[in-house]
């Protein structure tokens, strides 16, 4: 579980609900039409956007956020070498028992086993890299989208009530609805966009690039196991994927 994501998310949710209840009863805070216009109407805009297909992905692609796992760069380089060294010694069929969790590498090894030449598997392994980036972005581009519209559909509300007050002047009793109407709608689209979906967005986007990176750690491993690279020489390589202060306590051990 990504406790930054949990932690931030409930954090922020609730200093806006103690504001609430400090600055009065919490029931005034709550209003029917203006939860319809701002998340249905918000929800419904966006379906419109993408095919129903890729939107039903969303409450899948939203979980990452929360529960995601994702190998360490530094798991993987270790395996790797270990797998270089094993292909010098015995060719890449000594590869083929190997245990790999990973399932892209494990896709460039089968390919290596299969005698591919080393152009069509590093084609092969680029363009799944490209193809999985752009399906993970799906998810991105519904959350940024679903945080462009709420505030806009805030607005929307926001027009609405002011028009309901406007045309209802002449009753008392009618300003005080349509101004909660009015106000309501645009708190709603600021609380759906800048609490919930935005925050989402940006983290579905630091994990696609994430595994984007390991991907291409993994690629340029696997060619330099195919070139018949030494073992340490892949690994001063791909040690270049790692922040500089992970480098060098790696490169010490």
């Amino acid at each position: 579980m990504d406790l930054a994501t949990v932690i931030g998310m409930l954090g922020g949710i609730g200093f806006i609900v103690m504001a609430m209840v400090l600055g009065g009863d919490l029931s005034m805070f709550v209003d029917v039409p203006s939860v319809l216009i701002v998340f249905c109407g918000s929800i419904f805009v966006v379906m419109s956007q993408f095919t129903l297909g890729q939107f039903f992905t969303v409450g899948k692609v939203a979980g990452k956020a929360f529960m995601f796992k994702i190998d360490s760069p530094d798991e993987l380089i270790e395996k790797i070498v270990e797998m270089a060294d094993a292909a010098r010694k015995g060719g890449f069929l000594a590869l083929e028992e190997a245990e790999i969790s990973n399932p892209f590498m494990q896709k460039g090894v089968d390919m290596l086993v299969d005698g591919h030449d080393i152009e069509v598997v590093r084609d092969t392994l680029a363009k799944d890299i490209t193809m999985t980036t752009e399906r993970h972005e799906f998810g991105v581009t519904i959350f940024k989208g679903l945080g462009d519209v709420a505030p806009a559909m805030g607005m929307i509300g926001t027009l609405i009530g002011l028009v309901a007050m406007l045309s209802n002047m002449d009753d008392p009793k009618a300003i005080g609805p349509a101004m909660a109407v009015a106000l309501l709608t645009t708190l709603y689209g600021a609380f759906l966009a800048n609490v919930i979906c935005l925050p989402i967005a940006s983290k579905l986007a630091n994990r696609v690039e994430e595994e984007k990176l390991n991907q291409k750690l993994v690629l340029d491993g696997i060619v330099g196991i195919a070139d018949g690279q030494n073992p340490r020489v892949i690994e001063g390589i791909l040690k270049n994927y790692l922040a500089a202060n992970k480098r060098g306590s790696t490169e010490e051990e």
